[in-house]
């Protein structure tokens, strides 16, 4: 039996994180639960630290991990690039306090950036790669009894000074075979939505669609989705033992399969537990499903991020977005009947972008009349095809804790940063400002949306100027700097799949799998 320590990291560089924290609002890190519960079955002891939950030094996390005489460590971080100069920081100082300890390290970013990190990351023992419930398992038993690294798939490591990897690790096709050691984590000390008892959970994994500049689409490889009477039963059991009322789901598409999302509705429906559901999906979906949003909001579905990305029809036909400005407006629209609050994603800088660009996005923004707007940056990935698209492009931001979608990585041609800036704060002021917004802030007639638009504004007046003094103050922005591909090398997207992809009529079945022709339906569905 090993002694595992999971730890997560504190990331203050997220400006989004910020308001959260001074609100008292947190969740729990899904990945490394998700990682536990298996080591737990095994036999392991395993415990858990997370250090968003006080945000101390590195040198305080290094003096508390040691104090805790672990043999491993195991850490990751959901913010995955921007949070990677942190873990390198306060790993270099766990090695300095234990030199003894074996330290993992798993996320999306070491999957891909392996071999620059296990060069020059001296510290770092041993990487896992995708998907990390069963390399995990596999990984601690081969450490226990002394077998060979090269055997387990998933695995990057030094072998003679030099970086290995072993071949990509077989996907997880029943995502019910692995359980999230919600034993790990005191509940009690999380909340979102207006500070009620919150988690994060994964209905489904991957995404079916083909946006160039994904940077999750390849570390899942392929769509999959969780048994959905099981998944509701889960739901309904953490709201009965813990008390816990608010679901955030973690999933890129959790509607990809009509069938699969209204078992899941029904399965919520029957639990009949008053939770609340928020997360993020296709403006698609929702017209797809316009007949069946009352089961939406029946099961507990109450707000829904629409990633709609550019409001430009030649950039997302470029990005291959797979969707049009109609059904875009139409997915609000029918989200509000419905009584589901709609966000919409706004992300900047796919283009070289003008002025009158930004004046066109403003007045599509507002004819498309959401409740919500999230603007963000373009971020491009070494592993994602909109690398390719990006890699003469100028980087005006060069420290790679600020990579994280709220902070401006790249130069735009024919605006500088700063006016950049102010385009996008000018949109969100009045987006969110603008009369119907406030209509629905101080009058929505449905209780549960109106109290959710609140606990929106609640943090956009945090938000909105600690990103502004962030920029003029700290980010530390350039108007040239070195190209995307001599800052972060060659690309990497013939490298995009993280996960060996088998045929799903091999994956394994559990007892709590439904029924061997109910599965191969849903394979079918999957498949499709």
């Amino acid at each position: 039996m090993a002694r595992i320590l999971l730890v997560n990291p504190p990331h203050p560089s997220i400006g989004s994180r910020i308001p959260p924290r001074t609100l008292g609002e947190h969740l729990p890190p899904l990945g490394l639960l998700s990682i536990g519960g298996p080591l737990i079955d095994d036999g392991h002891d395993v415990r858990l630290l997370d250090f968003e939950l006080d945000n101390p030094t590195p040198q305080e996390i290094a003096r508390r991990v040691a104090d805790t005489e672990t043999e491993i460590m195991m850490i990751g971080h959901s913010g995955s690039t921007s949070a990677h100069p942190l873990i390198c920081d306060l790993t270099r100082r766990v090695r300095a306090l234990c030199p003894d300890i074996q330290i993992i390290y798993g996320g999306v970013f070491p999957t891909y950036h392996h071999r620059d990190i296990l060069r020059h990351v001296p510290q770092i023992d041993v990487i896992v790669r995708g998907e990390g419930e069963e390399t995990a398992r596999r990984l601690m038993a081969a450490l226990e009894r002394g077998g060979r690294l090269g055997d387990i798939p998933g695995l990057a490591y030094r072998g003679d000074g030099d970086p290995v990897a072993t071949p990509p690790a077989p996907m997880i096709h029943n995502l019910d075979d692995y359980r999230v050691g919600w034993e790990l984590a005191d509940l009690t000390r999380y909340s979102y939505w207006g500070q009620r008892r919150a988690v994060v959970m994964q209905f489904s994994r991957g995404c079916p669609h083909l946006c160039t500049y994904c940077g999750q689409r390849g570390f899942w490889s392929k769509w999959r989705h969780r048994d959905p009477k099981a998944f509701a039963a889960e739901i309904a059991w953490l709201y009965r033992t813990h008390g816990v009322d608010v679901i955030n789901l973690a999933d890129e598409n959790p509607t990809s399969s009509r069938k699969g999302w209204i078992a899941f509705l029904e399965a919520m429906i029957a639990e009949s537990v008053p939770v609340t559901i928020i997360g993020s999906t296709r403006a698609g979906d929702i017209v797809r499903d316009a007949d069946i949003l009352p089961l939406y909001h029946r099961a507990g579905i109450r707000r829904f991020l629409l990633g709609m990305e550019t409001m430009d029809a030649k950039t997302l036909g470029q990005i291959k977005k797979g969707s049009t400005i109609p059904i875009d407006r139409e997915a609000i629209k029918l989200l509000r009947e419905n009584r589901i609050i709609s966000m919409v994603g706004c992300v900047f800088g796919f283009e070289e972008e003008t002025d009158a660009d930004y004046w066109r996005a403003l007045k599509q923004i507002i004819s498309y009349d959401p409740d919500h707007i999230q603007a963000v940056y373009v971020t491009p990935h070494r592993w994602t095809p909109f690398f390719r698209d990006a890699t003469d492009r100028t980087v005006v931001q060069p420290d790679i804790a600020k990579w994280d979608y709220k902070h401006q990585v790249l130069a735009t041609r024919h605006m500088s940063p700063w006016r950049v800036m102010a385009w996008v704060k000018f949109i969100e002021a009045i987006a969110q400002g603008r009369p119907r917004a406030i209509w629905r802030l101080l009058l929505a007639p449905d209780p549960e949306v109106r109290a959710g638009i609140r606990w929106y504004y609640r943090h956009g007046r945090l938000v909105w100027p600690y990103e502004i003094w962030n920029f003029l103050f700290k980010d530390r922005t350039r108007r040239t700097g070195p190209t995307v591909a001599r800052f972060w090398g060659a690309p990497q997207d013939h490298e995009e799949n993280a996960l060996a992809r088998e045929k799903v009529a091999n994956a394994r079945l559990t007892s709590r799998a439904v029924s061997t022709a109910a599965v191969a339906e849903q394979a079918r569905s999957v498949a499709s």
